[in-house]
């Protein structure tokens, strides 16, 4: 049976939740710490698809799900360092979410798979992951794309800069597609995406928040992706399973979270081959 409860825990100057889903009928494996995605700009730990949850805890997976602050109001250095800091308080009191102390893999999709790479690549975790599940990931790792107008979101209909006034200036882990999602889109429209994530010069840019300077991971990685991504080039998958010799798993399809659609055969395999890659790490 699914159980599912939230654990509170204060960081710097305000408070964090996560969401912990676990199966009672399996006695837990390991955890899977898992981040949203959304550009950095919105979503929150609410977004993991029934479906997802429900094939992971039944395969003995405890899957805990954490926000983060999101740009503009937060830039990159406070978003990964709150993110590095989820982490690591599993890691120190792992008993306040699972029964005993058990591994742990990190799980990103979009944004969240990029936030989980670069916390594990930098060296900033107490103890690494068994793996990383990176749906749709990225690491800047090829030139141009993230700052640069996207020819499909430049292909919608204009947003105004406007749309930056509904976006709260105070620190914030919730962002709604009603008022949020709007600048996402302004930001690709207008290639000014990277302006509203970090705030400083390209190099250090590069340097300290991509994983071009990074040639191993500590741990085994999957990465999914589909051939005709609208949101991260799939020669960014590319380079990116290049890199770090990462398992594959290509959907034929021109959709970023080709997985929300959870009837689609994509997904049912997509989720078979992460359960497959989690269960041989384990072995």
């Amino acid at each position: 049976m699914l159980q599912i409860r939230e654990l509170d825990f204060n960081y710097s100057n305000y408070s964090k939740k996560a969401i912990i889903y676990s199966d009672s009928d399996y006695t837990a494996k390991a955890a899977v710490l898992y981040f949203h995605g959304g550009g950095l700009l919105y979503g929150d730990k609410t977004d993991l698809p029934d479906y997802h949850i429900e094939r992971l805890t039944s395969s003995g997976y405890t899957v805990i799900s954490y926000d983060y602050p999101l740009s503009p109001s937060a830039k990159l250095p406070l978003i990964m360092e709150d993110v590095c800091a989820s982490i690591n308080h599993y890691i120190e009191n792992s008993t306040e979410y699972v029964q005993s102390s058990i591994p742990y893999f990190l799980w990103g999709r979009s944004a969240g798979a990029y936030l989980c790479l670069i916390a594990a690549a930098h060296g900033r975790l107490t103890a690494p992951p068994k793996g990383i599940l990176s749906y749709y990931g990225y690491g800047f790792l090829c030139n141009n794309w993230f700052h640069t107008p996207s020819k499909f979101y430049s292909s919608l209909p204009k947003v105004d800069s406007s749309c930056l006034s509904a976006v709260p200036n105070e620190i914030h882990t919730t962002g709604k597609l009603d008022t949020h999602y709007s600048v996402y889109v302004y930001a690709r429209q207008n290639g000014c995406w990277k302006d509203l994530i970090y705030d400083g010069r390209e190099k250090f840019f590069l340097l300290d928040y991509s994983l071009r300077t990074c040639d191993k991971l500590p741990c085994p990685l999957f990465c999914a992706h589909s051939m005709g991504d609208t949101d991260v080039p799939y020669e960014e998958f590319l380079e990116l399973c290049a890199k770090y010799n990462a398992q594959r798993y290509i959907a034929s399809c021109s959709t970023h979270d080709f997985d929300r659609d959870t009837n689609a055969p994509a997904t049912r395999s997509l989720l078979d081959s992460s359960i497959t890659f989690l269960n041989k790490i384990l072995s």
